[in-house]
């Protein structure tokens, strides 16, 4: 059985890990890579492997970073089945079709710029058609459900407690060449403890070999039970200078719990009765898939909405727009107001467009509610540079700059090393999606703990176990 890391190897984005085994092919996870966005693009239209050589896919969850890149492979000549929980179905459904619009939109932006410099058309990452072609593939599969992914391997979902459907992979594999049992594991996003909305992670069976990611393996986050408080300080610090608060937020997942905590706050009356406003057709599209997913909430969350057939996703003065021109519409605002929009690093969408108008107003204020890639325009924000470019042209960051990292949803450096603690009988552990820092620190914690094989993979490299 070899191992070949073809993403989030060595970086956050991009997760791709393909495993080979009795000459059958498994992709886990086909993710987007985020940054830079000439060099995202070249590594986004490359594969380290032929796509009609795949046999399947394994996906651990919906993000783009995880997900991002399946109608390219699709485009590739992929025909396979994609399997994955119910939930991670039905958002892909939006997550990818949307990131197919955004493909030929930004290509078609582009193009207008090059015809006028007399420069060669760029094609779109991939299509619509694509997209469609891709989701035709996929295999819903319930959490704790063995499943047959080839011939000698076995599969289980469990559930992850990082986003809506979010899974960790174990695998049994059979390995015909050596005659061995392999059992496997793969967190993909793991997710954090006694964060609202979810459950918490799951613990897989035993494994032999552990694949993590490390996206906070050098550092805690802040408690989940200081979040309410500082974030009723800063709303109603910035509503008192008659100021907007831009919050930059995945649509899946971030968005909603920012929601979930708003509703808190303004049921109990800790922040003024100001306009709030979701400015993202798909996060209002992936609102609806969570009511639709009950099955994945938290006890509280569950009773709150069935029990007692209330809406955390939608309350007072909240309102999800949709049209462009209801988009348009916020920059004209004169009172204070929350505007909640995508992309969540400010890479794309009409987040750009709040930032634009807002940034160097002082009255106003930007949130970051989670991890910004190194590169994007997210970790410039939060880095307060005093110029960042949007749409190309610079602009004077002279609002205020609050970071709530309690809201991340990724595990930290305790959460990490309490779940590998708890995995049973580990020989071997990769450690992938985090940036050098992060991913070395983690090594040097799990050694002290007394893992003897602990590896921290390039990408493109290829391990035989």
């Amino acid at each position: 059985m070899k191992i070949k890391f073809c993403g989030a190897a060595g970086e956050v984005t991009g997760s791709q890990h393909l495993i080979e085994v009795n000459g059958k092919k498994i992709l886990l996870d086909c993710g987007m890579f985020q940054g830079r966005r000439k060099k995202a693009d070249a590594k986004n239209r490359k594969f380290l492997f032929d796509p009609k050589k795949i046999d399947a896919v394994i996906l651990s969850h919906a993000h783009i970073d995880h997900s991002g890149r399946l109608p390219l492979l699709a485009k590739g000549g992929f025909d396979g089945p994609v399997y994955s929980t119910f939930a991670t179905r039905d958002l892909c459904n939006y997550m990818l079709l949307d990131g197919a619009y955004i493909q030929e939109k930004d290509a078609e932006y582009y193009n207008r710029k090059k015809r006028k410099k007399g420069e060669a058309p760029i094609e779109p990452l991939y299509t619509e058609e694509d997209a469609r072609e891709i989701l035709t593939r996929f295999v819903g599969v319930s959490y704790e459900r063995c499943f047959v992914v080839t011939d000698g391997v076995v599969g289980c979902f469990y559930d992850a407690g990082h986003i809506l459907g979010s899974a960790i992979v174990h695998l049994i594999i059979y390995d015909k060449k050596t005659k061995k049992h392999i059992k496997f594991g793969f967190t993909g996003d793991l997710g954090r403890k006694n964060i609202p909305i979810l459950q918490d992670p799951v613990v897989m069976p035993e494994s032999d070999v552990l694949i993590t990611e490390t996206t906070y393996g050098n550092r805690l986050h802040k408690s989940v039970l200081d979040i309410e408080d500082k974030f009723a300080e800063i709303v109603n610090e910035v509503a008192k200078r008659n100021g907007k608060i831009i919050i930059p937020a995945f649509s899946l997942e971030r968005t909603q719990e920012i929601v979930y905590y708003l509703n808190v706050l303004w049921k109990n009356k800790r922040i003024p009765e100001i306009p709030i406003f979701v400015d993202s057709p798909l996060s209002g599209n992936v609102t609806e898939v969570f009511k639709s997913h009950p099955e994945c909430f938290d006890e509280e969350t569950y009773r709150e909405f069935l029990d007692n057939n209330e809406n955390p996703f939608g309350f007072g003065k909240l309102k999800y727009t949709h049209s462009v021109d209801e988009s348009k519409a916020l920059n004209n605002l004169k009172t204070p107001a929350i505007i909640i929009s995508a992309s969540g690093m400010c890479e794309y969408g009409r987040i750009l467009h709040h930032l634009k108008n807002n940034i160097e107003d002082k009255r106003n204020a930007v949130l970051i509610v989670g991890y910004q890639a190194e590169h994007t325009l997210g970790r410039k924000i939060l880095e307060k540079q005093p110029v960042v470019n949007i749409f190309g042209e610079p602009h004077r960051l002279r609002c205020d700059v609050h970071v709530l990292d309690a809201f991340s949803a990724h595990a930290d450096r305790s959460d990490l090393l309490d779940y590998v603690s708890k995995v049973k009988n580990l020989k071997k552990i990769f450690l992938v999606h985090g940036e050098k820092e992060s991913t070395d620190a983690f090594s040097k914690i799990l050694a002290g703990e007394g893992y003897k094989s602990v590896h921290v993979p390039k990408t493109g490299e290829t391990v035989e176990i």
